[in-house]
């Protein structure tokens, strides 16, 4: 009989926990440890309104319920059944390496290193790993002859795979796409289709000819998709006519659109709240925070609206050129503005909006790439009745530390939700927004 391979050691840094605060139930039968100094800098980031405040709240409530009878700088069980332990590791300084006096003294970074210095040298017959979404940190760790990875659990396995939500099929039956643009709707049970359990938009072609169509899993059918206008805006190509076909669908609550800049993104989405106004309560348009050089809000001046204003800016400058497709007609403009000045539209950043009802409300995140696997998920586990949710991004235009495209909360949402029947996704490639502007996506 083989002996057990000893278990690991995973040494958690701050990045991991504020971006899942249940991290340390993650390791199956392995041993998880967290430096004191993560405990100082959870302590920093508790108060606020944002992702990483509720993350690290929810940590320490975790920490604290499970040592009420324990000490937590021994090693203990956080669940009654788990498998592996936990500790608080306290200030030690390492015998051999020391990353404090190679990299400096002035950051937490490397006490955290230090602390798994030491868990490596007081277990030499066990593995011990650094786990961090900090890139440099990971790489500090392994110039000290340290195991180092990233936190893998809500990580895709590989972005530029992730799925579309569409296929064109060429040289396609005549006949059979005759019947789709007669017919309007037809089952599918005819068609050989290469995605069959999962909402999907489609591209029959042969020749000259085109049909576009979208399979409904629901019931198995084909529906004829045209380009109409949606509150005057036109689709401009095909995929922005399947984003408003999704978008205007009852039968879809759920919709990601990706897409670089300037594909028409959070315009469509707009646009068909708008188209949909009276069949919601209220249509919320928001975003997630993401200050430069990571600083709070609070370092600007002026009141709330005006700190929040530039980074709503995108979004009122969207519902500006809506109101500009109506200039002349006087009773839509005066509609639009009464529906902000009656906040039937409200647009705010993603922290202001925490608490509220999301029922018979058209709810459109963007800029959906900045947020987390755990808070994606927190959004739509809060939606009530008649809710529609739409997420638009680039999950390759990503300004939130720590995250990837791989490990971001859309690349997550697109490819675990791809097979529900509520859900539609498309990816939108070809950039809308000017000559000028495609040539900096394809060239720079």
């Amino acid at each position: 009989m083989m002996a057990q391979a000893p278990k690991k050691i995973f040494v958690l840094d701050t990045s991991v926990i504020l971006y899942d605060h249940d991290a340390v139930n993650n390791f199956q039968e392995h041993d998880v440890a967290v430096p004191i100094f993560v405990l100082e800098e959870l302590d920093n980031f508790k108060s606020g309104n944002e992702t990483r405040n509720f993350e690290a709240r929810n940590f320490i409530r975790i920490i604290d319920q499970a040592s009420r009878n324990n000490l937590i700088n021994k090693w203990f069980s956080l669940k009654k059944n788990s498998l592996g332990k936990f500790k608080v590791v306290l200030d030690e300084q390492p015998k051999k390496f020391n990353a404090e006096k190679l990299f400096g003294e002035d950051k937490f970074d490397h006490r955290i290193l230090n602390t798994a210095l030491v868990l490596k040298e007081e277990n030499p017959k066990r593995k011990v790993i650094l786990v961090s979404k900090d890139i440099c940190l990971r790489l500090k760790a392994k110039a000290l002859d340290l195991y180092a990875e990233d936190y893998e659990t809500g990580k895709i396995k590989n972005a530029d795979e992730l799925y579309i939500g569409k296929t064109e099929l060429v040289n396609f039956n005549t006949e059979l796409m005759d019947r789709i643009k007669t017919e309007k709707k037809v089952h599918a049970s005819d068609f050989d289709l290469p995605y069959t359990e999962s909402n999907h938009f489609y591209v029959f072609r042969h020749k000259k000819k085109t049909v576009n169509a979208f399979y409904a899993v629901a019931d198995q059918t084909l529906n004829l998709i045209g380009h109409r206008p949606v509150f005057n805006i036109n689709p401009r190509n095909d995929e922005q006519a399947f984003a408003l076909a999704a978008l205007l669908d009852p039968e879809i609550k759920l919709v990601t659109i990706q897409g670089n800049a300037g594909t028409g993104k959070t315009l469509l989405a707009l646009a068909s709240a708008l188209e949909q106004r009276r069949d919601f309560r209220q249509i919320y348009i928001t975003r997630p925070i993401v200050p430069l050089s990571n600083k709070d809000i609070g370092f600007l001046p002026g009141d709330v609206k005006e700190k929040i204003d530039p980074y709503m800016s995108p979004i009122w400058d969207n519902l500006k050129f809506i109101r500009e497709q109506f200039a002349g007609d006087d009773k839509m403009t005066a509609k639009i503005d009464e529906l902000i000045k009656t906040e039937k539209i409200e647009i705010a950043p993603l922290a202001f909006i925490r608490g509220r009802t999301i029922t018979r409300i058209f709810f459109i995140v963007d800029e959906a790439q900045n947020l987390t696997p755990h808070e994606i998920k927190t959004i739509i586990s809060r939606a009530g009745e008649h809710t529609k949710i739409v997420f638009t991004g680039d999950i390759y235009q990503i300004d939130t530390p720590y995250l990837d495209s791989e490990s971001n909360g859309l690349s997550y949402l697109i490819e675990n939700a791809k097979k529900h029947p509520l859900y539609a996704h498309i990816t939108l490639q070809k950039g809308e927004r000017s000559e000028l502007a495609n040539l900096a996506i394809e060239l720079l």
